[in-house]
């Protein structure tokens, strides 16, 4: 028998025990009266060695037991922070000290009652007067040194990781600060907070393939959203001047440290604006956010100090090019394109001059642009969904905010014109039946929406997680996100 299982059996041991003896270890609730980190701030002037008759009635998890013969001290960890606690024969009743000597574990949830102390060392202590088990844990926790420092096992088992590394908790009570702080901005701006359907009988909104589900009481096939830009714009249709919308997105897509299949996104839209009133929105969003949360507009990311004060930089994507892959693509025939891509070995989405400047700005610029840079004027194939460019007809007018080599969102100067999107849309279609799986098929609901007339209206995507992981710091989009995707344990092994 190896040395858990020797463990777990001796935790179902004094299971059965507390139940013999009527002790029910797994109650049903408990008056909780203090948090840990409340009583450290209230008593951190206290004297090492002081001994108060100030009560405290706290519940957590114990972490560390350290039985010293007439003392034994607990670290006792709660959702707030940790505090110690401490049994001391003469001073704590007999049964308590007893019970918690031969039944309590490290793991074990506990509700304790007694008076605040300050040991000689500092330590702000509760010298415990009643005792009660609140849940018997019957796994061991990973020994401290030893245990959960596998990364792939910590994304598998967040529940672990964040018992045994409280610090991640703090990553993710700063995740949602930063989506209070976006979505108090535009509040504040006078923008309409609406949700959009994940079940959509027709996709589309994003070059992304979807997942496939169905309805059974309809026998219908479904997909899961990929965005929610084509509701959001029917709202704008309908009359809403201001919206947005923190959605889930689900891409059946590639995961790497920027990707996961489930995401959150935002998405705003506004009548009578433009691409560049949404440049000025996105790096307004992301000054004030970085200001409220980390009191500045400058981060540290994988070394390197990132300045989200605004004005950022803009760059057409021809002057992207240009500036790194050292070509003036407005300058070279189609041959000498083609000849340029073949001999970098490219790869390339199509074959029309678009999709060609496309690929060299993904393969040259993008993962060499650190600051926070507005990337515009994207070539006119990349997506069916916005305006042409009000004076270079082989443009539209869409940007792409990138930092860190990676794009933190897209926008557009939205484009309202139902002829030309039932065009475009079409066009979609015939592309998906050819076999791109990530064409749009035509939503001719969407189209009638148009019909009736959509004002001019500027719309932007800005990735939640990944300005998450820019304005904590975090390397991966796994560690931003509580249960990322992962591969069920079976195949691992």
């Amino acid at each position: 028998m190896g040395r858990e299982e020797e463990i777990v059996k001796e935790r179902l041991r004094k299971l059965d025990e507390l139940r013999k003896k009527k002790i029910n270890p797994y109650p049903h609730s408990f008056d909780k009266k203090d948090n840990a980190s409340d009583l450290q701030e209230e008593y951190k002037k206290l004297k090492a060695g002081s001994k108060t008759k100030n009560k405290a009635i706290i519940a957590g998890r114990v972490m560390v037991k350290r039985d010293i013969g007439n003392l034994i001290f607990s670290d006792m960890r709660d959702s707030s922070g940790k505090i110690q606690l401490q049994f001391q024969k003469g001073e704590t009743p007999k049964k308590d000290f007893e019970f918690f000597k031969k039944y309590i574990d490290t793991g074990d949830f506990v509700g304790a009652e007694g008076t605040i102390i300050k040991t000689q060392r500092g330590e702000l202590t509760i010298l415990v007067k009643k005792i009660e088990i609140l849940s018997k844990a019957t796994l061991p926790l990973p020994e401290k040194w030893h245990g959960l420092q596998d990364k792939e096992e910590r994304y598998r088992k967040r529940y672990l990781d964040l018992v045994m590394n409280p610090e991640v908790k703090q990553v993710f009570i700063k995740r949602e600060k930063i989506i209070d702080g976006v979505r108090q901005f535009l509040k504040e701006k006078q923008f309409n907070e609406v949700e959009t359907p994940y079940l959509q009988a027709v996709y589309g909104g994003a070059a992304a393939k979807p997942f496939k589900t169905h309805l059974n009481s309809r026998d219908i096939d479904l997909f899961l959203a990929i965005s929610p830009e084509l509701y959001l714009k029917r709202l704008i249709v309908g009359g809403y001047e201001k919206v947005f919308t923190i959605a889930r997105n689900f891409r059946n897509e590639g995961i790497d440290r920027w990707h996961n299949p489930e995401f959150t996104m935002m998405e705003i839209y506004q009548s009578y604006a433009d691409y560049n009133d949404m440049m000025n929105l996105f790096e307004d969003i992301y000054e004030y956010t970085a200001k409220k949360i980390n009191g500045s507009t400058k981060v540290e990311f994988r070394g390197k100090l990132i300045d989200f004060k605004k004005p950022w930089k803009r760059m057409t994507m021809k002057e992207a090019i240009k500036k790194y892959a050292g070509i003036d693509v407005e300058k070279m025939s189609m041959k000498e394109l083609h000849n340029f891509i073949s001999k970098n070995k490219i790869k390339i989405k199509g074959e029309s001059w678009g999709w060609l400047v496309q690929a060299l700005f993904e393969h040259f610029c993008e993962e060499k642009i650190e600051q926070p840079t507005f990337v515009i004027d994207h070539p006119l194939e990349t997506t069916p969904l916005c305006k042409t460019h009000r004076k270079e007809d082989r443009y539209i007018e869409r940007f792409e905010p990138i930092c860190m080599g990676a794009e933190l969102g897209n926008a557009y100067s939205e484009l309202n014109d139902p002829v030309l999107q039932k065009k475009l849309l079409e066009e979609q279609q015939k592309m998906l039946k050819k076999g791109n799986e990530e064409a749009n098929p035509y939503d001719e609901d969407f189209v009638q929406a148009l019909e009736l007339g959509m004002p001019p209206t500027g719309g932007l995507g800005l990735g939640i997680d990944r300005m998450v992981m820019l304005l904590t710091g975090q390397d991966s989009i796994r560690d931003v996100i509580l249960f990322p995707f992962m591969k069920p344990e079976s195949e691992v092994k």
